[in-house]
């Protein structure tokens, strides 16, 4: 009778100790994901105020699924090494920019800024910067999606900077 009572526990036990670690995760996945929404609700209510603190971009807009047929054999991960569910692409809100527009090679763009995106209809829209494109591609932003397909020609993309610059780059 008391080896069942062991049994149970030493079955139970790390099955508890496991659910609690795993809540505790997902609850502080949770809180970052809700302090993203909110960063994006405050960009999204600035787009109506005309800024004298843009810069803005004429460039074609495409998509790119999260696929090995369409990234490196790593399509969860994209370039700065943010994990993704694949299944969840367009949920992100993400996108890659070509290499010219990426600072790393001389463009004004780093990892993680917040880019405004006007001309696509639905697609419009707030996206953060988290990957790289192919290098024979030029002036082009790319929107991660789960299985989308479009291309824009000639769309404004737009980048709030603190520095007060006012300029067009076409």
């Amino acid at each position: 009778m008391i080896k069942d009572y062991l049994q149970i526990i030493v079955v139970i036990l790390p099955a508890v100790v496991i659910t609690f670690y795993a809540s505790q995760m997902l609850d502080e996945r949770q809180e970052e994901i809700m302090s993203l929404h909110e960063k994006i609700w405050e960009l999204e209510e600035q787009c109506g105020i005309e800024h004298t603190n843009k810069i803005s971009y004429k460039v074609t807009v495409t998509t790119y699924n999260p696929t090995r047929s369409q990234t490196d054999d790593t399509p969860n991960i994209t370039a700065d090494g943010t994990r993704i569910k694949t299944w969840r692409a367009t949920e992100y809100r993400y996108v890659a920019l070509s290499r010219d527009l990426l600072s790393r090679w001389g463009g004004p763009f780093d990892y993680g800024d917040y880019i405004i995106i006007e001309g696509t209809g639905k697609w419009d829209g707030i996206y953060q910067v988290r990957d790289t494109m192919n290098p024979r591609f030029t002036n082009r932003v790319d929107i991660l999606t789960t299985d989308s397909r479009f291309k824009y020609n000639n769309i404004t993309m737009y980048k709030y900077v603190d520095d007060f610059i006012i300029s067009s780059v076409n």
